[in-house]
């Protein structure tokens, strides 16, 4: 068995493992699969598994994301729990992007949403699609497979365009999932071939002194090639931006838009210009100079609203950025000092409206000594074992694969032993688990990314004001709120009443409410207790399967001009509304809930920031 069938096999049996482990079907734990491994390398903000197929009309789609800055992003899964692994072909892919293109097409021109079930994931969809379709940006289509792509692909015969909408193919199969998992940093760079895509490469000037330790380069970047860029790559090219985050809701300065519009031939004298990082260039002599014609693991670490802005400005303003030019310092940096360096290149860059860039970065002191807590500490025997475990943080992405990597089969045994992979959670996990309960339920369905940011931005803060509050203690009581969420996330998912979507909403809010009834009786959950047990005790689960039905009930009940369910859970208003039924989700929990509560204390303060978040205007919601 080669490395790739062997790579298959687990990926078979983690589905398998987690399809058992989470009551679900394995299309959906395929799906959620890619989710987690696709998200935390930014490829994607995230996947919201919403499965509908006819095969009477040839459409079908499996997941979907609606992105802040105007893309939609469709998924369509090619799962069938094979046995072995299988050639995906050519006929193969083109079947499924027309069958994913045909599904957009047909909600886009016709109000199919009216033949769903409104509380079903697809209705929502197809009926944003349906009314929104002329605002979108590009689309991006996503074939996710457990199959091997052929060495024989060349090329998707079919349009890339559906009307005057520009489409996007991403093919992810099971063996460029397999270089992700296995490529330094976890994540797969951006290649750009600028021949490709403007003729004849760019012009640049050399920045640095010819040592070995230190490149750049000096570019003067069309406007057109750079809206290009980020109509292609969206956000990936903004992974290492401190304020990449923002980048979304405030995408269009209205300054760089007006420049846009009204002055283009000043934009060069005007803006700051964007300051980036790369692995490595490819410069060639020409007639005329230098020539920049590739560029490999491109990231912009400072200027992310111009580059946004000039996609928007086209797209909303129909700009044609032909007299719009920027500067560009690209600095060309070696993987092996990426973590060191570019967190600095953009600490530095970004002046203006200061953000903590090392907050961002896995080498923050939180991040080392959460990662040192966890190698450290073991975790108790959970009930029916003797064995105690570790849990793995995983600071940077690949560290959990890379600990492997050169463990005979007898130490990788004794390593998952020691670590087993239902025990390794990652950075933005650790933010997932952190924000229901102490910042907004809402970030955590926003994506990852974002929810992170979030986290980041807090945790800085705190971290500066009291960097031993984040010691033993607060590593146990994060591990027990992880227990906690993956535990909801099976409880749900068993309860007769879920009708399988909105999953990550639905657990996102139900622990936020339950974390808004214990605060306000200004008692704390026994986490220490959680983490002992390495479990939650029966009082814990009545309360996650019943307040998580009337969470249901409430997240698929949008008020009248919200149709999409995921798009309204991603909204301030949606935590109001369901933090102002606080009393009536307090009835629903038995008497054994309240007689396990603490009294409140430094030493096991729980959820108080969003309790005081929603005080005001819940006081207002229920007068």
């Amino acid at each position: 068995m080669n490395e790739l069938e062997t790579f298959f096999a687990e990926v078979r049996q983690e589905v398998l493992a987690g399809a058992a482990a989470n009551s679900d079907f394995g299309l959906s734990e395929f799906v959620n699969l890619f989710d987690r491994e696709l998200t935390g390398a930014g490829a994607i903000e995230g996947i919201e598994f919403c499965h509908y197929r006819n095969p009477n009309i040839g459409i079908r789609v499996d997941g979907f994301w609606m992105n802040d800055d105007a893309g939609l992003d469709l998924f369509i899964a090619d799962y069938e729990s094979r046995g072995r692994l299988e050639t995906l072909t050519n006929t193969d892919v083109g079947l499924f992007f027309k069958r994913i293109s045909k599904f957009y097409t047909q909600c886009s021109r016709e109000p199919i949403f009216r033949d769903f079930d409104e509380n079903s994931p697809v209705y929502g969809l197809a009926r944003t699609i349906y009314e929104a379709h002329e605002d979108y940006g590009r689309i991006n289509l996503y074939l996710l497979s457990e199959r091997r792509l052929s060495d024989q692909f060349k090329h998707l015969e079919i349009s890339d365009r559906i009307g005057d909408m520009p489409i996007a193919f991403h093919i992810w199969d099971i063996s460029r999932l397999h270089r992700l998992r296995t490529s330094k940093g976890g994540k797969e760079p951006i290649s750009i071939d600028l021949e490709e895509m403007w003729g004849k490469g760019i012009l640049c000037l050399p920045a640095h002194l010819n040592t070995a330790e230190y490149h750049s380069f000096l570019l003067v970047m069309p406007g057109r090639l750079i809206a290009d860029l980020y109509s292609r790559y969206g956000s990936r090219l903004l992974e290492q931006n401190v304020r990449s985050f923002l980048q979304a809701r405030a995408a269009v300065n209205k300054g760089i838009r007006d420049t846009i519009l009204n002055d283009p031939k000043m934009f060069f004298a005007y803006n700051n210009g964007i300051t980036a990082t790369a692995a490595n260039v490819i410069v060639k002599e020409a007639e005329d100079g230098l020539r920049m014609t590739g560029i490999e693991d491109l990231q912009i670490v400072n200027g992310g609203q111009t580059t946004a802005s000039l996609f928007h400005t086209r797209r909303k303003d129909k700009a044609t950025l032909d007299s719009v030019f920027v500067q560009m310092k690209l600095s060309i940096v070696s993987p092996e000092l990426s973590e060191a360096v570019v967190p600095k290149i953009s600490e530095f860059a970004n002046t203006q409206n200061r953000v903590n860039a090392a907050d961002f970065f896995s080498n923050h002191p939180f991040h080392i000594q959460m990662e040192a807590a966890s190698r450290r500490l073991w975790a108790p025997a959970a009930e029916g074992s003797q064995r105690e475990t570790k849990w793995f943080y995983e600071r940077a992405r690949g560290q959990f694969v890379d600990a492997q990597a050169k463990l005979t089969a007898a130490e990788t045994r004794r390593f998952l032993a020691e670590y087993p992979k239902s025990q390794m959670f990652t950075k933005t996990d650790l933010a997932k688990y952190e924000n229901v309960w102490d910042e907004h339920p809402r970030f955590v369905n926003l994506g990852a990314q974002k929810n992170f940011a979030k986290y980041a931005e807090r945790i800085s803060d705190e971290w500066k004001s009291d960097p031993d509050g984040f010691g033993d203690d607060y590593y146990r009581r994060a591990i027990a709120r992880a227990i906690i969420f993956r535990r909801a996330e099976k409880i749900i998912s068993e309860q007769k009443w879920y009708s399988g979507g909105y999953r990550a909403n639905i657990v996102a809010y139900t622990i936020a409410l339950i974390g808004l009834c214990i605060a306000s009786q200004q008692k704390a959950l026994d986490f220490q207790k959680i983490w002992q047990r390495q479990g939650i005790d029966p009082f814990l689960y009545d309360a996650i399967s019943k307040v998580g039905r009337m969470v249901q009930e409430d997240l698929t009940s949008p008020p009248e001009k919200i149709s999409n369910v995921s798009e309204w859970a991603k909204k301030d208003a949606c935590w109001q509304r369901l933090a102002a039924r606080r009393a009536e989700a307090e009835s629903l929990l038995k008497p054994q809930f309240a007689e396990n509560l603490l009294p409140l204390s430094p030493s096991n303060k729980s959820v108080t920031r969003a309790s005081k978040k929603v005080e005001r205007p819940l006081t207002e919601l229920e007068s």
